[in-house]
């Protein structure tokens, strides 16, 4: 009986098993309507990009020079551009232009970000003032310019576009990785880490490194949103993605003359972009909130 007594107690006081993190998290995020709203619709189109080869009506380089010019209409959803091509087919064909540039830039640069910023602020000292001065120099560069000069080097292509997006957006990853882990790094479970004689990278990537995430993430989901539209930048001005390869701001670049005589040729694609950094704002947004230790129940 007194075996018993002691069991309920213990039930009740454990009544229930703490959660993860991670479900925290994703429990916080779906209380934000408009942060689920933006996930839907960036995942809608991540998935009409992937099997935008299984449900096109037409090849991306089909041309009718019959249609050249034509409105939307049942034949051809989002009307036909100047050499007659389907804008629907081009415009999701087109996002796996896109959206695979902004998510593999940024990834690029999270990647390289996090290497750095963790060097320097667990390191700090000499090391932490070379990396930064580092830095600075590239920061001295406005952002675009850094990325129009790369890309002049470079060349236009895929591959090229990438790498001028993603190295400027790497300091900006590494500095605030390195703010984060320099208010970390002080504190008792690092001591304590240190005292059992942790090695240096197991302490940086183990103990570090997932508590100074959060913004990085944040981050992230942002940076994706701009890197496309600096891709977009980059083709609008002839230094990006290569035509008649159907990405967004290369289309923009090509119905720009003929924006008064057919609206759809532009505003179609101009959508496209908007639709898809309103859904990632609105993602980034959520996620900080969900991230925010103070909003936790």
């Amino acid at each position: 009986m007194a075996k018993t007594s002691v069991t309920n107690v213990q039930l009740e006081a454990h009544p229930h098993k703490k959660q993860s993190e991670i479900v925290r998290i994703l429990k916080q995020l779906r209380k934000n309507k408009l942060a689920m709203a933006g996930l839907f619709i960036f995942i809608v189109e991540c998935l009409l990009a992937l099997l935008s080869p299984l449900i096109i009506p037409y090849s991306v380089t089909e041309m009718d020079f019959t249609a050249v010019y034509t409105g939307p209409s049942s034949a051809h959803l989002f009307g036909c551009d100047d050499m007659g091509r389907d804008i629907f087919s081009r415009i999701l064909y087109g996002g796996r232009y896109s959206l695979t540039i902004g998510l593999v830039a940024v990834a690029f640069a999270v990647f390289f970000g996090i290497i750095i910023g963790a060097v320097a602020g667990y390191y700090g000292g000499q090391v932490d003032n070379i990396i930064m001065r580092l830095l600075d120099v590239i920061q001295a560069i406005p952002g675009m310019l850094l990325m129009i000069v790369i890309s002049a080097v470079l060349g236009n292509g895929f591959f090229q576009t990438i790498i001028a997006m993603s190295v400027g957006t790497i300091p900006g990853m590494a500095r605030m990785l390195r703010a984060q882990m320099l208010k970390e790094r002080g504190n008792e479970y690092i001591e304590a880490s240190i005292s059992i004689n942790c090695s240096q990278p197991r302490i940086i990537f183990n103990h570090l490194l997932p508590n100074c995430l959060s913004p990085i993430i944040v981050q992230a989901t942002m940076g994706v949103a701009q890197t496309i539209t600096l891709a977009a930048g980059l083709s609008f001005i002839g230094l990006g993605i290569k035509p008649p390869s159907p990405e967004w701001g290369a289309m923009l670049s090509n119905a720009r003359t003929y924006i008064r005589d057919a609206w759809h040729v532009t505003v179609i694609p101009g959508l496209g972009i908007m639709l898809t950094i309103l859904a990632l704002n609105l993602m980034g947004d959520g996620l900080r909130d969900a991230l925010d230790p103070r909003l936790k129940d």
